[in-house]
């Protein structure tokens, strides 16, 4: 064997070679068993749950996601019978127009525009503006990062990529861990999405509850009783307030030696990853490359940053609340991406700078986001797997017939918790859960205050689901966008997560014993 054989074989990590065993052997079950797995109810049983289940345990144990998502996606396949996993699975579920567009907006988008300020020193100089007027040091520095992510609360994907871009320059300068940036970044993503309802989620949620039991005859009664079920999202007030005491450091204890570790790590060495973390954003994103004769300057930031705002946050209210339209306005933010990434670059021409530089900062920001755009069309299809085994149905019927009424809340936000954490999803959880958890809150006690208490049960799970998944968008992208290894942010968040969670969890149990 030759020096370039053994070393390939070097890097070829302990991860990757289990993986590969385990995807050989399923290609060997699937010959023999492909078909003869037993389908009850629109579910598999106990199989149904496997595909996610094994593609995230894999993940934690070899923390190499990549192929771990794939050995599920083959997992899946072999459980349905659809063993060419390629056609049934992966070309259906990367050819749909919304992972184009997470693919063109929240991916590319992303990373040419940061590839442009990397050539303009636009992030940079907004660093150094805001370092001098707003941020102090490393408390103001994440303070700054929570009311971003406040600023930028339309939703998930949108809130992780604009908050992360915008706070990532800050943070770096007064060496905040990538652990904890990307942990504030998503926890103020979804969790904020859901307590302040400026944006589609009361109109989705109201859609899928409308008809379910006498309090939802319309989809107006839908989105009331959402706006009346804030004060009861407990997940989400919690996920917002342990943030910003994180932000402050003022938690008594901060759950999770990861985390620890990482915060530890940055104050002590300034080192901002792991000492052998994977960063989800490449170098091409890091690596500042202005040119000599170019005069950088705060336009080259919120030029971009404002095109955003303008065109796309702005309209985004107006159109749904103001004009009463129910639509999904995501053309407006696809838009807007788009338009911000030409923003920057005009302004760049605009100041003198050549148009092979400007080409070569955009080209170079796409470069740096593949990795990103491998393990989102992964997970994307490990979703589609998930509903075509039934994972969710599974899980739903199990659980179904042991609820006790005194618990009923908390144990639908667990519920929720768990099929959101294994699809990678809260929206597709509330499909799922909401038609079936409305009726059976209703039919254990028809009483509005308990509906209320169950209704933030699964609105606030499902985030938690979502926010803490290494197969959610929201988590690939909070990683992506903060430069962090992506299972360095999963380990990180989850115990701070898990605490939001399980105060949630026991206050709801209260209220049912002490009020209702």
């Amino acid at each position: 064997m030759t020096h370039t054989d053994q070393s390939w074989l070097n890097s070829f990590s302990k991860g990757n070679w289990i993986n590969l065993a385990i995807t050989l052997l399923l290609v060997v079950l699937g010959v023999i068993f492909a078909g003869d797995f037993p389908q009850f109810n629109g579910h598999y049983g106990w199989w149904s749950v496997a595909p996610p289940l094994v593609a995230i345990g894999l993940a934690f144990w070899t923390r190499e996601v990549i192929s771990s998502l794939f050995v599920g996606i083959a997992l899946g396949g072999v459980i349905s019978g659809k063993l060419n996993v390629v056609q049934e699975f992966l070309i259906p579920s990367i050819g749909t127009e919304s992972f184009a567009l997470i693919l063109l907006v929240y991916l590319w988008s992303l990373g040419g525009l940061i590839g442009i300020w990397t050539r303009t020193g636009g992030a940079e100089k907004f660093a150094h503006w805001a370092s001098e007027r707003m941020v102090r040091g490393r408390k103001s520095a994440k303070f700054f990062t929570w009311m971003m992510g406040l600023v930028f609360h339309q939703g998930g994907t949108i809130s992780t990529v604009l908050t992360g871009a915008t706070v990532r320059p800050i943070a770096d300068k007064h060496k905040v861990s990538h652990e904890e940036l990307s942990y504030m970044v998503d926890s103020t993503a979804s969790p904020a999405a859901t307590v302040i309802p400026f944006n589609v989620w009361p109109l989705y949620i109201a859609g899928l509850v409308v008809g379910t039991i006498p309090l939802f005859e319309t989809a107006q009664d839908g989105v009331a009783f959402f706006i009346q079920a804030l004060p009861f999202n407990f997940y989400g007030i919690f996920a917002l307030l342990i943030t910003l005491l994180f932000a402050w450091e003022l938690l008594p204890w901060i759950p999770g030696k990861k985390m620890r570790e990482a915060i530890s790590r940055a104050r002590t060495e300034g080192s901002l990853d792991r000492a052998d973390a994977q960063p989800m954003a490449s170098s091409e994103l890091t690596e500042v490359d202005v040119p000599e004769d170019y005069n950088s300057g705060l336009v080259d930031f919120f030029g971009p940053i404002g095109t955003l705002l303008g065109v796309a946050i702005i309209p985004y209210g107006y159109t749904a609340y103001v004009m009463g339209n129910t639509e999904d306005p995501t053309l407006l933010i696809a838009e807007a991406f788009v338009l911000a990434v030409l923003t920057g670059m005009f302004v760049a021409l605009a100041k003198g700078m050549d148009l092979q530089t400007v080409m070569d900062g955009f080209v170079d920001g796409c470069k740096g986001v593949t990795i990103g755009a491998i393990i989102l069309a992964l997970a994307v299809s490990l979703k589609e797997v998930a509903e075509a085994v039934g994972t969710a149905e599974y899980v739903v019927d199990l659980v179904g017939d042991t609820i006790a009424p005194a618990a009923l809340p908390a144990i639908l936000m667990g519920l929720c918790m768990l099929i959101a954490f294994s699809a990678g999803t809260s929206w597709g959880t509330y499909a799922v859960v909401f038609p079936v958890a409305m009726p059976l809150a209703w039919a254990v006690l028809p009483d509005e205050f308990f509906i209320t208490l169950c209704f933030g049960a699964v609105v606030g799970g499902s985030v938690f689901g979502d926010q803490c998944s290494p197969i959610s968008d929201t988590t690939i992208l909070s990683s992506l966008a903060t430069g962090c290894d992506l299972m360095d942010h999963v380990y990180t968040q989850i115990p701070l997560a898990l605490t939001a969670a399980g105060l949630g969890g026991l206050l709801y149990t209260l209220l049912v014993i002490l009020v209702v």
